[in-house]
């Protein structure tokens, strides 16, 4: 009896450290096309009265890079549930923006769009994944919520003043990371298994590639993004 019982606690065991999680980790950054540069390096057009104050995309100081794994985890999708309202899913407005720009949540999530300025502004979306329109409210009155239920990237204005604009990016599984600001991400917990594991920005193509996590320890994976795998002519 005592080694039928002493197989199963060894076997348990086994079982726990056979179902452990990987770290996923690495570095996300941007570089635009070689050669766009070499105008404006010695001043050239860039010094004129004309273009002098045209302002170019920076690609080292970008940020808002999300990192994850595509589709569903384990083979079934994530089913949306009973929405909790958690603070951090909150797109505050405030002196005419939205902040956080760029939200990534799984599909089942609700966020709150409080408007902390004396000036009325408007939320609303025209994307396939969740079209909405909170109508226009200030602060002070009654908080406004919607429920993100299919994955996708929804692009949310203000009616009213046009710098207004961020994106809730919603996604299927809770293995996502968002960059920080030295380039840097971490996916912990993830389950073993072979996936697409892809880098996000807003205005460059997304990278996926194949990855398998261990059953325990880091995998390293970095990412450079650019103007690539698009048609040309």
């Amino acid at each position: 009896m005592k080694s039928i019982i002493l197989k199963i606690l060894l076997f348990q065991a086994f079982f726990v450290l056979s179902a452990g999680a990987g770290t996923i980790t690495g570095t996300v950054r941007a570089e635009g096309k070689s050669g766009a540069d070499v105008d404006s390096a010695g001043g050239g057009a860039y010094a004129s009265r004309k273009f002098k104050f045209v302002e170019r995309v920076n690609y080292p100081e970008m940020h808002d890079f999300i990192v994850y794994l595509e589709g569903p985890v384990g083979g079934k999708p994530v089913v949306p549930g009973t929405p909790a309202i958690v603070e951090s899913h909150h797109v505050v407005q405030k002196g005419a923006v939205f902040t956080p720009h760029v939200l990534p949540v799984v599909v089942g999530t609700t966020v709150e769009w409080p408007n902390n300025d004396d000036i009325y502004h408007n939320v609303f979306s025209m994307s396939d994944a969740k079209p909405f329109d909170l109508g226009l409210y200030k602060h002070g009155e009654p908080g406004k919520r919607i429920t993100f239920d299919k994955p996708g990237r929804v692009d949310v204005f203000c009616s009213i003043h046009a710098g207004m604009h961020c994106i809730i990016l919603v996604l299927e599984n809770p293995y996502f990371a968002v960059v920080d600001d030295a380039g840097h991400y971490s996916i912990t917990n993830v389950p073993p298994g072979t996936y697409q594991l892809a880098a996000w920005h807003e205005r460059l193509p997304k990278q996926s590639r194949e990855i398998t996590v261990p059953p325990e320890g880091p995998l390293k994976a970095d990412f450079i993004l650019s103007i690539t795998n698009l048609p040309t002519y």
